[in-house]
């Protein structure tokens, strides 16, 4: 992008019924990278398989779900009327509309246009939206962004649940906090993967009790 390499000699996989987490400072990559396994971004060099098909593949289509860091939904339609077009544009059967929406909590919401929602409630109409047709993989960026602590408890109890039931889920974020919810991490620096392992064994291998602090001690050790 603009003469500048984004993605440095990146070689990982993510599981299915695993979450991983994809931490790393803003700007080191992770939005880009998720929109490569989306489909959504070329790239100049190098391949994202995903079961057993190149990233972007037509055939790939139903079994991705993805909700972008900027909620993808439509502004003058309703969040019922929204999750309602997507499901019958990717095929889903009618009775998965009330589930996704029941699942991020926006039922109530139905009947509100989208215009007037909350930055939060947003994401969760678009997080809504990635769920539906139970795709295999889910690839999520950033969703609990803006959201309160409550809320957010409540939407990574959703996102084990959804590993639970066989999906891979790839969930990106900034804050280190959050990171130890996951499976698995993949720790991001200036567009490098500097480890890949679970939560308790990265802090392990550092010597630190926190994700934080390991991160920081990672980043020491390569440069």
């Amino acid at each position: 992008r603009g003469g500048r390499q984004i993605l440095c000699d990146l070689e990982f996989g993510v599981a299915a019924g695993r979450i991983t987490g994809l931490v790393g400072p803003s700007g080191c990559g992770k939005t880009t990278l998720m929109r490569v396994l989306a489909g959504t971004q070329r790239v100049a060099g190098g391949r994202a398989t995903i079961f057993g098909r190149t990233a972007g593949h037509q055939r790939l289509r139903g079994h991705i779900g993805y909700a972008p860091q900027a909620a993808s939904v439509y502004d003058d339609l309703t969040v019922m009327q929204n999750v309602r077009y997507f499901a019958t544009a990717i095929g889903a059967a009618h009775d998965e509309v009330d589930r996704v929406l029941a699942a991020v909590d926006m039922a109530r919401l139905e009947h509100r246009v989208v215009a007037r929602l909350s930055g939060g409630e947003r994401s969760r109409v678009s997080l809504a939206v990635a769920m539906l047709g139970r795709p295999r993989l889910l690839v999520l960026d950033e969703p609990t962004v803006g959201l309160d602590p409550v809320l957010r408890e409540s939407l990574w109890q959703l996102f084990h649940r959804l590993a639970a039931d066989g999906a891979a889920v790839l969930v990106s974020s900034h804050v280190m906090d959050e990171a130890e919810r996951s499976d698995e991490l993949l720790l991001m620096r200036d567009g490098r993967l500097l480890a890949q392992d679970t939560p308790s064994e990265l802090m392990r291998r550092s010597g630190t009790d926190s994700m934080e602090a390991a991160f920081l001690r990672l980043v020491e050790d390569v440069t």
